[in-house]
């Protein structure tokens, strides 16, 4: 399968009430294998690029690290395709102290698809884990206007959506609105493993200064990434689900909604956003 984030693919598409032939550009999409030496933790589908990103972003919403040096290694192992070719889809971790290693016994042994995040677990309590920061209510101060303009800033920034439109996106961003990291995958979670990961590399955690802005709605596991990660800020360009609200609400993380054409809803600890 490769390393091919784009797919081209020639379709048949409708103009003037006829068929005509037509090069369209696909996001890809393949499965990512976790594993500790060599045992098998969890495989998700995911867009190809910024694995490692994606890995150790995910460890953190799992509570197995919490900064970098908890994490020694990532590297690419045994997988290949039907030609024999490296896929470059399964990637072995190795832990360093301060780690919390997972259960491997009760590894996630089925597919977790680019839809959803949690699918391989076995209930909500399992996922409701104590956030590995606390969430200062000082920290992540964001002005009104500021806040407003992040989904046009990630919209533009977009190439892959802007190539395929079949992507989901997550940047993080200053609370000036600096855009600070962009991922994009066809997972919304995946995108913010991705995130999340990419700043944990940098030795960013925690990112109580930072505001997670998401493409898609704001479902129970993106709060619990963002606060896993020290993120007091999740806003998101859709809806919220009610237990993304009890969440962050619990959590003590401001949750902002249906931010888009200049207009947002703030639905928990709304002292985070200020007019200037």
């Amino acid at each position: 399968m490769g390393r091919k984030i784009i797919r081209r693919r020639v379709i048949r598409a409708t103009r003037d009430g006829g068929w005509r032939p037509r090069e369209e550009r696909l996001a890809g999409e393949e499965p990512l294998e976790i594993r500790f030496g060599y045992t098998s933790y969890t495989t998700s589908m995911r867009t190809p690029g910024d694995d490692f990103d994606m890995v150790a972003g995910f460890l953190v919403g799992e509570g197995v690290i919490r900064q970098a040096d908890q994490l020694v290694s990532m590297r690419y192992c045994a997988g290949t395709d039907e030609e024999g070719n490296q896929t470059f889809n399964v990637i072995e971790v190795q832990l360093g102290p301060g780690a919390t290693p997972p259960d491997l016994a009760a590894a996630r042994n089925v597919l977790t698809s680019s839809a959803c995040g949690i699918c391989g677990t076995n209930s909500i309590d399992e996922v409701r884990k104590k956030a590995g920061f606390e969430l200062d209510s000082g920290t992540g101060i964001i002005e009104l206007g500021t806040l407003l303009d992040l989904p046009d800033t990630l919209r533009e920034s977009q190439q892959l959506f802007s190539s395929t439109g079949g992507v989901h996106a997550a940047g993080l961003f200053s609370a000036t609105g600096e855009l600070l990291i962009l991922r994009e995958d066809v997972g919304r979670h995946n995108a913010v493993d991705k995130v999340i990961g990419a700043a944990l590399r940098a030795g960013m955690l925690p990112l109580h200064d930072a505001v997670l802005q998401v493409s898609g709605r704001a479902s129970f596991e993106l709060v619990q990434k963002a606060a896993m990660a020290g993120i007091g800020l999740l806003t998101a360009v859709s809806a919220p689900s009610s237990l993304a609200v009890d969440l962050a609400e619990e959590a003590g993380l401001t949750l902002a909604a249906f931010s888009r054409n200049h207009s947002v809803n703030i639905y928990t600890h709304a002292h985070r956003v200020i007019k200037a």
